[in-house]
């Protein structure tokens, strides 16, 4: 649930983007089970007062910095099949190579046991999966797939092979990785969409 602004003199956008950055950092180094507000405000430079005129728990302190600070998984439609699957994967890659990175593994392993997050976290998974199967799905309509094609298995590996690069990357290479994830998101789909079309025409 967003905060509701308090009145009297207006919130800084500045300042509530340096918590949510420090609530994500906090949150993906120490979990849920380390996470605490006197920490955030810490890590943000501010006073925890500041805090508490903003989000009445860490939950909602939480959770309004996981949906201002984590990349999305969203729908696209560059009308092409390699072309939306590209986006996809340069989505993914964004996701768990970039700052939030470590917020986000932890949300995918923690979210089920926050009080508050447990429920958000699936309705945007959800929306996610959905959002990816219909790129799928247009691509078979236009023919670009063979409609034997498995819709979760392409997805399965294509995410998860985004995934995978993002997280075993070498530390010292994974500045430039989050700096431009597209053309490492274009050799997997080339990849994929090579071996999919390969196997539907032996």
């Amino acid at each position: 649930m967003a905060a509701t602004p308090s009145p009297g003199r207006p919130r800084d956008p500045d300042v509530d983007r340096r918590i949510a950055r420090a609530a994500l950092d906090v949150f993906g180094e120490a979990g849920w089970a380390g996470f605490a507000m006197e920490g955030v405000a810490r890590r943000a430079g501010v006073g925890k007062a500041s805090l508490y005129l903003r989000w009445s728990n860490k939950e909602a302190l939480l959770a309004d910095a996981l949906t201002e600070g984590l990349p999305k998984i969203s729908d696209v439609d560059t009308g092409t099949l390699h072309g939306d699957l590209v986006e996809l994967a340069t989505q993914m890659l964004d996701i768990y190579s970039g700052p939030s990175s470590r917020a986000a593994l932890r949300l995918s392993l923690e979210a089920g046991a926050i009080p508050g997050i447990a429920e958000h976290y699936q309705a945007t998974r959800t929306a996610q999966i959905l959002a990816a199967r219909a790129i799928v799905r247009r691509g078979i309509g236009r023919g670009e797939l063979p409609e034997t094609a498995s819709v979760t298995l392409l997805l399965n590996t294509l995410m998860g092979g985004a995934m995978m690069h993002a997280l075993t990357t070498p530390p010292e290479k994974r500045a430039a990785l989050a700096k431009d994830t597209a053309p490492h998101a274009r050799r997997l789909v080339d990849f994929l969409m090579h071996s999919v079309t390969a196997g539907a025409g032996a």
